[in-house]
């Protein structure tokens, strides 16, 4: 059985203690149907708790080729897959091996073909 809790009582997760307490509420209610006062109250908690995550460790972009390589592997592409994105398969090994770096026109080419973030591919590396 579910404790009787009001949601009314939570605010913005601020201290780390906040944060284990609704860990623990949020691991009691989880299973709670979307319709009740638990399933909104779980809705609530999950989203404080986000917040406090990010506030506390942003996830910072990946490195543009580790970015590039796990894309290919996601569709199964190979270098000569990239290179009919890039142009030729020497220039795309140079890439991922980091001698060679990208140009905007290959950023383009890989946020349009393969769908990664331009603000992943222009970090340095």
């Amino acid at each position: 059985m579910l404790q009787k809790f009001n949601t009314m009582e939570w605010k913005v997760i601020k201290t780390e203690k906040d944060y284990q307490k609704a860990l623990k509420r949020l691991e009691l209610i989880f299973d709670a149907s979307k319709s009740t006062k638990e399933g909104d109250e779980m809705e609530l908690i999950s989203l404080l708790i986000d917040n406090y995550e990010i506030e506390k460790s942003p996830i910072d972009f990946p490195d543009p080729i580790e970015a590039i390589k796990f894309r290919m592997e996601q569709l199964g592409y190979k270098q000569k897959d990239l290179a009919d994105v890039l142009g030729l398969k020497s220039r795309v090994s140079e890439i991922l091996n980091r001698k060679r770096k990208l140009t905007l026109d290959m950023i383009r080419k890989l946020n349009e073909e393969l769908g990664i973030p331009t603000e992943v591919l222009v970090r340095e590396y």
